[in-house]
């Protein structure tokens, strides 16, 4: 590979675009591996002068996954354990973004900030080591080594991947084969269950197949019935194929019901006796699906009453398939909040709020636009709102990042169809407040390090706010009426100074957990211990030893009263914390 890697990176477009050969081994692996154009393979690569041991990030969100690239672009047959050792330094500095940020190249600080991004949307890493080379076997052991550290750690979870001559061949050979499959396959129908109908000149069966009829498909696991498939299997730790595996094992009977369905082409197709036979046969929808059924098949050939819907097209125009490849794959990712956006007790909150407030809208719908006529101060995003629950009723803002978290494993903890109207206001409005102060201007000082997080750290800010009145009330359980308890600090003119308060606060957390000890000597990263309960624990400390220390302050003593007073609250006002542990 090596000698044909060399020569086709002596073309005009790799030779004016990057400046060495590393470089462009790396440009000529995204573009024909990874599949990107000119403009995307460009936006990735940065490799050059403190680069960090990383010389391309590519954010896949197809598969949510982050791919932090090294190449070797070597003639040697053989390479040692140094570029692992490599890719292990750039593990390391990246759990320290902030530190990593402020000493990485241009090209390098603008990925990063795409990676911060992805991993808030929980976005698999995957570390490649891309050589022309292969491994010696030292290296492999230690290759192993590495694998299971780098998945086992609770900090910050990747994996890593050999890509070495002979895998970069097959990856090759795979993206650039320009034939159609040469799989062919016959399919037992069910004499009652398919469709053979004729569409635009095209043949297509409509078929609902027994799961294990699906086992039978070859080319599953080596991946070769996927040729024409935009993507490979995503593994069984995907969420979507985590959700095939539950149902098969709990509601087999619903399958044909719960999935979308597999897509299949071929050059032709014939029926006879109930069998379809297909020739140069591929899966151009149905990848993740086939693997995680296959990962079953002792469970799947049990079962009866388990079906999946098949749609099987004869297409024997290439550049018709492969319209059709990508034509079915990319369709908008489905999230967890758009799944809940028409639940019962979403439409209730949205019903009883328009209701309440009459300028007020509540955005249920990813894309969706208030009316014009709705006032700013009154529009609260779905989205949003889950976020304001886990911080404040379920004091768990370090959650709060975590979108899909919210609509999927929290859902029916945070959304009670009770919830009243004020109370989704007041979180409205407070969110507002916070979030104007959370600004490059920095009016309240905050560590930038914390800046750099106000994608999620607003809403530890949020919980802050909440302890204020806890801490007051010594209420270690409790949770303070979000209504009232704004209600109270506008009412004794102190909303300002507790929101202010209560971001300082954070800092002053933040700050101290920078300068405790950390175990094994590691280096203190602010984006993990935002997202950890030890920084919940760091805040409410922080918020007590303020209050502690005021009266002792100049002018204190009178401020201290004032937010006693202000911030207590009877018994009654405080509820149960909603539990999302």
């Amino acid at each position: 590979m090596y000698q044909k890697i060399l020569k086709e990176i002596q073309q005009p477009y790799y030779q004016q675009q990057y400046p060495n050969d590393g470089q462009r081994f790396i440009a000529w692996y995204l573009r024909n591996i990874h599949g990107l154009d000119e403009i995307q393979t460009k936006g990735c690569i940065t490799d050059g002068a403190n680069d960090k041991q990383i010389d391309a990030i590519f954010v896949d969100d197809n598969s949510s996954t982050v791919y932090i690239i090294q190449g070797k672009f070597i003639g040697s047959s053989q390479v040692d354990s140094e570029p692992l050792r490599e890719i292990l330094s750039s593990w390391v500095r990246i759990k320290n973004m902030i530190a990593l940020q402020e000493d990485a190249n241009n090209k390098l600080k603008q990925k990063l900030i795409d990676l911060s991004d992805a991993l808030q949307d929980d976005y698999d890493i995957s570390f490649e080591l891309v050589t022309t080379a292969t491994l010696t076997q030292a290296a492999k052991a230690d290759l192993a080594r590495f694998q299971e550290e780098l998945s086992n750690n609770d900090e910050l979870s990747a994996s890593i991947h050999l890509i070495d001559s002979d895998e970069i061949r097959r990856r090759y050979d795979l993206a650039l084969d320009k034939e159609n499959p040469l799989i062919n396959h016959t399919v037992i129908l069910d004499p009652n269950k398919y469709l053979n109908i004729e569409l635009g000149n095209t043949k297509v069966v409509l078929a609902a197949l027994p799961l294990s009829e699906c086992i039978r498909f070859p080319g599953i696991k080596d991946g070769t019935l996927f040729k024409k498939n935009v993507r490979q299997s995503l593994g069984l730790s995907n969420a979507v194929n985590k959700g095939i595996k539950q149902t098969i094992y709990n509601d087999a009977e619903e399958f044909f019901f719960f999935h979308n369905g597999i897509t299949a082409i071929c050059t032709n197709m014939e029926i006879h006796n109930d069998e379809l036979s297909l020739q140069g046969l591929s899966i151009v929808n149905g990848c993740q699906s086939l693997n995680t059924i296959l990962s079953c098949s002792e469970k799947v050939k049990a079962q009866e009453n388990s079906y999946v819907m098949f749609r099987f097209y004869e297409i024997p125009e290439r550049n018709r398939a492969d319209k059709i490849s990508v034509s079915t794959n990319s369709q908008s990712a489905v999230k967890p909040r758009d799944l809940r956006s028409n639940d019962k007790r979403v439409l209730g909150l949205k019903k009883t709020f328009e209701q309440k407030y009459s300028a007020g809208y509540m955005l249920t719908k990813r894309g969706e636009v208030a009316p014009a006529n709705k006032d700013e101060e009154y529009i609260v995003d779905l989205s949003d709102l889950g976020k304001y629950l886990m911080a404040w009723h379920s004091q768990r803002p370090n959650i709060s990042y975590s979108e899909s978290k919210i609509f999927d494993k929290y859902f029916d903890q945070i959304f009670r169809k009770d919830y009243c109207p004020e109370k989704v206001q007041a979180l409205n409005e407070l969110s507002k407040s916070i979030f104007k102060r959370w600004i490059k201007e920095n009016p309240l000082g905050l560590n930038e390090s914390l800046l750099a997080m106000k994608s999620y750290a607003p809403y530890h800010h949020m919980y802050a706010v909440s302890l204020c009145f806890c801490v007051i009330n010594n209420m270690a359980e409790g949770v303070p009426d979000p209504a009232i308890a704004i209600s109270k600090l506008k009412c004794n003119y102190v909303y300002d100074e507790i929101i202010d308060m209560a971001g300082t606060c954070l800092n002053t957390a933040l700050e101290a957990a920078a300068n405790e000890p950390q175990p094994g000597n590691r280096v203190f990263s602010p984006q993990n211990w935002i997202k950890t309960k030890t920084c919940l624990t760091g805040i409410r400390a922080a918020i007590r030893q303020y209050f502690n220390m005021l009266p002792a302050m100049p002018g204190g003593r009178d401020l201290s009263q004032k937010y006693k007073s202000a911030l207590q609250m009877e018994p009654e006002f405080f509820e149960e914390r909603w539990s999302a542990d």
